[in-house]
């Protein structure tokens, strides 16, 4: 097992986009890394600047079909983000969701059982709080999923929470607001703003703004996100729930303000909540953390890292509209 401060983490989902950036973290550390993933959306690239660090195992795998029990023997920290997201394929593919996200959490709940690990931190989103009354918005919020995605990932934390209640799994969730960040998902049906709008300035393209862009959104930096995530692994703190966020909610407006080019306003979406802000009050106290990271920088280091999303779809009025057909027709 692990010695002299060292882990053995297990990351579910760990060539995805947040996944990618907590093992880098994890191995500069000075931890060992196991990751499993499928490679349904994550990408072996997101991991290549560690693709040769003698602390990283990375096995491709399906945490709803495969064995979990042996690989996830002798780990001390499971992080679960593996997950299918977006919030179409999910109307349009329910059962697929359901499998991925609440069947596979089970799965892996059992394994990190069975394995006797020492925390298990799960990746919940706070897209399960749907349009909340109140902004801030805290943990005890009304929980109002308004499609799949919110509802899977909802239950899986359910699931989550529930292995602590009977089998006493030491657990922590992390409901996430808004994370962006170097290497964000650039595939899947138009939803991601940001690799949506770094695609479109690359092509010199108008930014596709639903609504009237005054609706906020509480952005995160993924590198915060992270040590969200360490921070809970390393705690005591276990049987929680607490939110992941900025401290502040920004509008699209301003995000493009800051990107720089012209706005093309498309209709606003059913089932989006006006704002997302997530009160941080609960993880600042039980775990002394904070968010280092300002909404100006990190746009600014997106751009930096703008070339990233060269081969990303570039979405336009007319193609948003088709993608998006079923959610207007299904959540008006």
């Amino acid at each position: 097992m692990a010695i002299s401060g060292m882990r053995k983490a297990l990351v579910t989902g760990g060539a995805g986009f947040i996944g990618c950036h907590l093992t880098e973290h994890l191995l500069r550390d000075g931890h060992a890394v196991t990751v499993i993933d499928n490679f349904s959306t994550g990408r072996s690239e997101n991991l290549a600047t560690v693709k040769d660090h003698k602390g990283l195992e990375l096995i491709e795998l399906d945490i709803v079909n495969d064995q979990l029990e042996k690989i996830f023997h002798d780990h001390d920290w499971i992080f679960h983000l593996a997950a299918l997201a977006d919030i179409v394929p999910s109307i349009q593919k329910p059962t697929e969701y359901f499998q991925a996200n609440v069947v596979g959490t089970q799965n892996v709940l059992e394994a990190a059982r069975l394995a006797g690990v020492k925390k298990f931190v799960y990746a919940a989103s706070s897209s399960c709080y749907g349009i909340p009354d109140q902004y801030p918005t805290a943990e005890n919020a009304e929980i109002r999923p308004q499609y799949p995605y919110a509802l899977t990932k909802y239950l899986g934390e359910e699931l989550v929470m529930h292995w602590h209640h009977v089998y006493k799994l030491p657990v922590t969730s992390l409901r996430m607001f808004n994370v962006y960040g170097p290497r964000s998902r650039t595939s899947g049906t138009y939803g991601a703003v940001f690799g949506v709008f770094l695609a479109q300035k690359l092509a010199k393209q108008p930014f596709t703004v639903v609504g009237d862009g005054h609706q906020t959104r509480d952005f995160t930096f993924v590198s915060d996100v992270v040590s969200a995530f360490l921070k809970a692994a390393e705690s005591n703190v276990i049987g929680e729930i607490m939110n992941v966020g900025s401290g502040n909610t920004y509008s699209v407006n301003r995000l493009v303000e800051l990107l720089g080019g012209n706005v093309e306003y498309i209709p606003k979406r059913p089932g989006e909540p006006e704002c997302t802000f997530a009160d941080i009050t609960k993880i600042k106290t039980l775990l002394n953390w904070s968010p280092d990271i300002k909404f100006e920088d990190g746009v600014e280091i997106m751009l930096e890292n703008i070339e990233y999303w060269g081969e990303a779809p570039i979405w336009d009025s007319s193609s948003i509209e088709a993608a998006t057909k079923e959610w207007f027709e299904l959540l008006k």
